[in-house]
């Protein structure tokens, strides 16, 4: 006869996927059950922890967990490489933006040095705490992407999590006082294009998950690409230099590299490369638009306007078509979708 145990542990366990429930349900049971006497387990029932190591391990097995359905590997690959896709444009993006300041700052001599320190010495300890918060917490994307490439995932993880931290400002700030409460559809979007990432980093490249790789070219070598792509369109296009021009110019390029690398007969062992480019670029694009929409309504210069629409639309048909290339994948793990 079923215990009340062990039926709250079954219920518990339907957050495992059908084939892991296949091959282990049983197996579990019995070992959670094992010595526990069977007059008390009516006023049992499964403990905090195993709850949470039961979520975990379904999170991990619908990841790609080795023996998992080819939906689930799919799964599990374009989840990683969305990750670290996301991970390496933030970091080419925060070392950019800071070489660039920093650059800038120089070059003007001692008012540009006056200037860039004084967001530092001017505000109070608090927020002098936050603005080198704000300023230097993102460069661990950088941290976190050489991490991962190199299998240290906690490493990696520690690293994205507090990169992702100054994103939160934006959302906080304000109910302190201490910061003018910005656009809310922007604020949000800008957090989630720092915090879906690296929680997907957390998720997906866990102890069971294959080493990370770049689908194509040495890491040091992509990141040194991604960084000149991003200086680039700042510096050649100042005007246009938004908190959404630079990640989405750098999407753009390596998207559109990462096309030519296919039609060319690219590596074809990374597969979810599609989704989780179409993934990424629909997260920029919600960026892009939220960063672009309240200047609509104002008298800003032409170029300005036509660039961002351009960008605009240039995220919108490579998110499509690769969402397009993404949806050929998954009809080939799972062929009853077509």
């Amino acid at each position: 006869m079923t215990t009340l145990l062990e039926a709250r542990y079954r219920s518990v366990l339907r957050l495992l996927p059908a084939y892991y429930r296949r091959e282990r349900e049983e197996e579990m049971v019995e070992t959670y059950l094992w010595d526990l006497d069977r007059d008390t387990q009516d006023q049992s029932r499964p403990t905090l922890g195993e709850v949470a190591s039961i979520a975990a391990l379904a999170v991990r097995s619908r990841l790609g967990a080795a023996g998992a359905p080819r939906r689930y590997v799919l799964l599990g690959s374009s989840v990683r490489l969305f990750a670290l896709f996301a991970v390496l444009v933030q970091a080419v993006t925060a070392v950019v933006d800071l070489a660039l300041e920093l650059t800038w700052a120089v070059s003007r001599g001692g008012a540009g040095r006056h200037l860039f320190l004084s967001q530092f010495t001017d505000q109070g300890l608090s927020m002098a705490l936050v603005t080198a918060a704000q300023w230097f917490l993102p460069l661990l994307w950088t941290v976190a992407y050489f991490a991962l490439l190199h299998d240290r995932r906690r490493l990696a993880q520690a690293s994205a999590l507090s990169a992702a931290l100054p994103a939160l400002w934006p959302l906080v700030g304000p109910l302190t006082g201490a910061l003018v409460a910005p656009e809310p559809v922007f604020a949000t979007a800008f957090g989630l294009l720092a915090w879906l990432p690296a929680l997907a980093l957390c998720a997906a490249h866990h102890r069971d998950a294959p080493p990370a790789r770049l689908p194509v070219g040495p890491p040091g070598l992509v990141f040194m690409a991604g960084c000149v792509v991003t200086g680039g369109s700042v510096v050649v296009l100042p005007a246009m230099a938004d908190l959404a021009w630079a990640p989405a110019s750098c999407f753009v390029v390596g998207a559109l590299g990462w096309f030519l690398w296919q039609v060319r007969g690219g590596d074809a062992a990374a597969p979810g490369a599609g989704l989780a480019l179409a993934a990424l670029g629909l997260l920029i694009l919600a960026v892009r638009v939220a960063a672009l929409y309240p200047w609509l309504q104002l008298p800003l210069p032409a170029a300005y306007l036509g660039g961002a629409l351009v960008q605009t639309a240039m995220l919108a048909l490579l998110t499509v078509s690769l969402a397009v290339v993404g949806r050929r994948d998954l009809i080939a793990a799972e062929p009853g979708l077509s």
